[in-house]
């Protein structure tokens, strides 16, 4: 693969009244996590064929499935990872877990390459099946201003491959995104060291993943909707519905924003930073490879 060319571009900041960025010197409380509850099926060990073969099961109808469950909020997120990450003409970014490409699309829309890297056969051939263009709602976001509207879009390409060992040589990427997949990897701080090994120097981080809502009362009632309300609407509209309960307990078991932080730092990123998205439901946190 080429070394990328192109700036050393900027994490763009969401701008607005919920533009509140977090460090880990921390600048509000989070709700807790009930790390010590009873141990379910998503805290079990997660063999990577066990998991690829789970997600092959569903990837037909993922992305249908994910605008389901998530109100449409997933194409937000989708957007707002995009805009942080701020890539453009001349950068390559690795976009993993990234299921059938439709996360990809946010990348090249704004000019820069994308891999999509997966360990899903299954989700990479629906993907690389479609027409392009037509990818499961992964609406680009808009460019402001200027000529922007007629750049270009980047390249995409497929491969499949393991958080845990990437099949890629040193410091290859300007960036490197994971969204809704590092929980699905047996050894997260192994995976984030692995994506730092790739990633040139000076180069970003951004994992989107589902957090803990900072408001008790909501985190409440949203857990209740994950174990109880998530499941039940899969049984109906999923043929795996057993993938959506790992989904909803994968969640409910990760660790919150402050938590995950500290594992970023601990696998060697520097700057580590979290935005809150739709209150806390998802996080989505930024670091630098200095």
């Amino acid at each position: 693969m080429s070394e990328p060319k192109g700036r050393d571009a900027e994490v763009s900041e969401p701008k607005g009244r919920d533009a509140a960025w977090t460090d880990e010197r921390g600048t509000s409380e989070e709700g807790r996590r009930h790390l010590e509850a009873p141990r379910r099926r998503a805290s079990l060990d997660k063999e990577p064929g066990d998991v690829a073969a789970m997600f092959d099961a569903i990837a037909g109808r993922y992305d249908l499935l994910n605008d389901i469950l998530s109100a449409g909020q997933v194409r937000l997120w989708r957007r707002a990872v995009a805009r942080i990450t701020g890539a453009g003409p001349g950068e390559l970014v690795l976009d993993l877990a990234a299921g059938t490409g439709t996360s990809s699309l946010t990348f090249t829309a704004t000019g820069a390459d994308c891999v999509a890297c997966d360990f899903s056969l299954g989700m990479l051939q629906a993907g690389h099946a479609r027409p392009r263009g037509v990818r499961g709602g992964g609406q680009p976001p808009r460019k402001q201003g200027g000529s922007g509207g007629d750049r270009p879009p980047g390249r995409l390409s497929f491969a499949a491959g393991d958080a845990l060992r990437l099949p890629f040589r040193d410091g290859v990427f300007d960036a490197v995104t994971i969204s809704f997949g590092l929980r699905n990897v047996a050894d997260p701080g192994a995976a984030l060291a692995e994506m730092r090994r790739v990633t040139r120097p000076g180069g970003r981080l951004v994992v989107c993943e589902f957090s803990t809502i900072t408001i008790a009362p909501v985190d409440m009632l949203y857990r209740r909707y994950l174990i109880n309300v998530l499941p039940a609407i899969a049984r109906r509209t999923a043929r795996s519905p057993e993938a959506y309960e790992y989904l909803a307990e994968s969640i409910a078991d990760w660790p919150a924003q402050r938590e995950l932080a500290r594992v970023i730092e601990t696998a060697g990123w520097s700057a580590v930073r979290w935005h809150d998205l739709s209150m806390g439901v998802v996080a989505v946190h930024v670091a630098r490879h200095r």
